[in-house]
């Protein structure tokens, strides 16, 4: 079908000034900051809930109890580039009151890796944090052992994470933390969830959309308006000229990829899983499938941009408009809102404020990934959440987080609707 009233092509197209992802909003309307909590408050207000997503019963406590977590980040990368790194930062510099950064796990940089240029400059700062804050490195897990209630981060290479998680749990961590996607294939993100499953242990997903404000406004007002219609949009910042290479980088396809955020959230908030697929319809007229040859003289098939409605057998009905091309500066996300087919609320990041926050920092630290930036507040309110629910030793997952079977879901939603769009728009 055509795209609905409220939105058009060019109004899909963002100028904003920052690059892409979804991040908190740095600061709110009456100045003050909200606590991570309130920040991820989300589930018992949405129109729908996973099923394997629990609410806690006890909420303040998600602070954590007495004492911190530990916290063994396992992949840490460069300082200033690597993700591993920034979470590390965060805890370092005490902005997780309810964890403790005791370990780190790198095993390149501290193994072959550790002559490089980039190797001699994690040297540097792990010899300093070290140092400073009496932190572990070590190149495996073999090196330590489990003091206290315990959080896994792992956040290295996507394809060791099913060994790195087993590892894990066999040292006796009391839950893990998994960066997105969890692993390359449903079928091993199913072994992984059976073995944590079969030992106990509590997977948690970094899918920080799950937590941003805009998502979170958007459910509230979809709560509060039954009948209406929720849209989502994401835009990258990609060139016509960028997207062969763009292909090749992620060719497990976009859907595995740039659009994982969003169908992680369809499948916490709205139910989206593909036994519940009532129906799908493609936007025929927003979306665009293509045959690129990428930088080696491979051909990959994918989707620049592709728009289409999931309707579940339960009478949810969702939007997603994702386009790599679609932003001219940086990327932006929205949240909209339709009654009636008409737009009734809207959220959207970057906002104002943290498009200030944002310039400002980058200007004090060129050298940091920008997108760090951008999600701060995000990976605060996980690593709070994560370790708050490990002290207060709930079962179960912490509320507004995503766990390794909403993983699951949004997987093989990819894959069930990815062939399903191309046979579509080849009609």
């Amino acid at each position: 079908g055509a795209i609905s009233s409220w939105v058009t092509p060019a109004m899909l197209r963002s100028t904003f000034v920052i690059p892409l992802l979804v991040t908190f909003v740095y600061s709110h309307s009456d100045g003050k900051q909200q606590s991570s909590l309130a920040r991820s408050r989300v589930l018992s207000q949405s129109p729908s809930r996973h099923p394997h997503v629990e609410a806690h019963p006890d909420l303040p406590r998600l602070r954590g109890g007495s004492g911190t977590c530990d916290v063994w980040l396992i992949g840490c990368g460069v300082p200033k580039r690597g993700m591993g790194w920034y979470h590390a930062k965060q805890m370092l510099d005490g902005d997780i009151e309810s964890a403790t950064l005791t370990a780190v796990v790198e095993p390149w940089f501290l193994g072959k890796g550790a002559d490089s240029p980039p190797g001699q400059v994690f040297a540097e700062w792990a010899k300093e944090m070290e140092a400073a804050h009496g932190t572990t490195f070590c190149t495996s897990l073999d090196e330590l052992e489990v003091k206290g209630p315990t959080l896994a981060l792992i956040s290295g290479r996507t394809a060791d994470n099913p060994r790195l998680l087993k590892e894990a749990i066999d040292k006796g961590c009391s839950a893990v933390y998994l960066e997105k996607p969890g692993a390359p294939t449903v079928g091993e993100l199913e072994e992984m969830r059976d073995y944590a499953k079969k030992k106990g242990v509590a997977v948690y997903m970094g899918y920080n959309k799950n937590v941003t404000p805009y998502v979170r406004k958007a459910l509230e007002f979809a709560r509060k308006n039954p009948g209406s219609t929720t849209t989502y949009v994401h835009n990258n910042a990609y060139t016509e000229e960028q997207l062969p290479e763009c292909f090749e980088r992620n060719a497990e396809g976009m859907l595995k990829n740039m659009a994982i955020h969003e169908l992680a959230l369809l499948a916490t908030y709205w139910g989206v899983t593909v036994s519940n697929i009532a129906s799908v319809t493609a936007d025929a007229e927003f979306s665009r499938c293509l045959t690129l040859t990428g930088p080696s003289g491979k051909e990959f098939t994918d989707f620049s941009k592709v728009g289409f409605t999931v309707e579940t057998k339960d009478g949810n009905k969702i939007t997603l408009y994702i386009d790599r091309c679609g932003s001219t500066s940086g990327g932006n996300s929205v949240a909209v809102v339709s009654i009636d087919g008409a737009e009734a609320f809207r959220a959207e990041t970057p906002d104002d404020d943290l498009k200030k926050f944002c310039a400002a920092a980058a200007k004090a630290d060129p050298e940091m990934m920008p997108y760090f930036f951008l999600q701060s507040e995000d990976y605060k309110t996980l690593k709070s959440l994560s370790t708050g629910h490990v002290l207060s030793g709930s079962p179960g997952t912490p509320e507004g987080m995503a766990n390794i079977d909403i993983a699951i879901d949004a997987l093989q939603v990819a894959e069930y609707l990815t062939p399903y769009l191309q046979a579509a728009l080849k009609k």
